[in-house]
């Protein structure tokens, strides 16, 4: 029996409760509505925004990127993420920039924001406190705050829905609430069929996790709706499942990275898996491409599995693919035997940036 069929032991390598996360994610989008709701922010505050940039990095940045995704067919202006310390050289007091630090303690979002306030930028912040709520109350930065005790990924409802409610009111959007309600619908149908009790062969997120499993997935997505789902996936498949993975997307891989299934080296095929996230209004070329290109890598002996978006509304089709893309994640951390809430290198590495930092500050001071 697959111990994913054994709910005892696959909760017993969760004690942080991420299945929960993952599963209550239509709940937390209600609750953030909710929250959204609340936020009092005059539009007359942000008038004429001519371009948009999210500041974010990780878990805290996908909210951003889902939002740029989603309305690149109906928003009028530029809108940008930015993962970096400083904001592109573009940024004026006619952008609205909006800082995303679940934790608020975020350096290159602290940084970012900072260079947003010397350029005189619009600004509006989503945290839960630290150092960002600080900023936010100092210099009456209007900010959301979250609620807290999750990481940062699997707080992705939180840093969505109140971006593009916060959108709606200043008036760059429409019909927010009536379109999430809409995909918090689909997304309560669709997770009845990866819940953790049903049976590995009835639950296609326990069979894809298990194909997975042993093998390095590369995640392929389309160049408009799955594009962000694309990163979402590698992301979590590297954060829950610990496990290396990679993504890129249609048509522009197919100008170079595709080289490299051409000579593929046979010890290596048993190695790689891929998924193509496919959409049901993907470009007619761009779905031709998915068909070529699968039969391409199919040809080097390697498995590609086509996951297709459900629902009728682009965001219900997004956040398909999203929500299956985190249960595969959990599945296949439990049968990596770990557990997939912390992320011990990461803070590792944020922990030695600052004591490396800090001892290099103190030798530039007795210079």
């Amino acid at each position: 029996m697959s111990v994913l069929n054994d709910v005892e032991a696959v909760r017993a390598l969760d004690p942080e409760n991420m299945y929960n996360r993952i599963f209550d994610l239509p709940e937390q989008m209600t609750q953030a509505m909710k929250l959204a709701t609340g936020w009092n922010v005059p539009a007359s505050d942000f008038p004429d925004v001519k371009n948009i940039v999210v500041i974010g990095m990780g878990g805290s940045a996908i909210g951003g990127d889902i939002a740029r995704s989603f309305l690149s067919e109906e928003l009028l202006i530029p809108f940008q993420i930015c993962r970096n310390y400083v904001l592109p050289e573009y940024v004026d007091d006619e952008t609205l920039v909006i800082a995303s630090s679940y934790s608020g303690n975020t350096e290159e979002t602290l940084s970012a924001i900072e260079d947003a306030m010397e350029r005189s930028a619009m600004i509006a912040a989503l945290s839960t406190g630290g150092l960002l709520e600080e900023i936010a109350q100092i210099n009456e930065i209007p900010m959301l705050k979250l609620p807290e005790g999750l990481q940062p990924r699997a707080a992705i409802g939180y840093s969505f829905v109140p971006l593009m409610m916060f959108l709606e009111k200043i008036g760059l959007v429409k019909d927010v609430s009536d379109r999430i309600n809409k995909a918090i619908a689909h997304l309560k149908a669709c997770r009845e069929r990866m819940i953790e009790d049903r049976d590995v062969n009835q639950n296609p997120a326990k069979q894809l996790a298990s194909l997975i499993y042993g093998k390095m997935p590369i995640i392929y997505g389309g160049p408009t709706l799955s594009d962000v789902m694309a990163a979402r996936w590698k992301g979590q498949i590297c954060e829950n499942a610990k496990l290396l993975s990679f993504c890129n997307l249609y048509p522009e891989f197919n100008h170079n990275e595709l080289v490299g299934w051409s000579h593929f080296p046979p010890p290596l095929k048993d190695h790689f898996i891929v998924i193509n996230l496919r959409d049901s209004e993907d470009h007619p070329k761009v779905s031709l491409r998915m068909d070529v290109v699968k039969e391409t890598i199919e040809k080097q002996d390697v498995q590609v599995i086509d996951i297709y978006a459900s629902g009728e509304t682009r965001l219900e089709r997004m956040f398909s693919l999203l929500q299956m893309g985190d249960f595969v994640s959990y599945y296949l951390a439990i049968l990596h035997e770990v557990n997939p809430t912390p992320v011990d290198i990461i803070e590792n590495l944020k922990k030695e940036i600052a004591e490396r930092s800090k001892a290099l500050a103190q030798a530039q001071a007795q210079q």
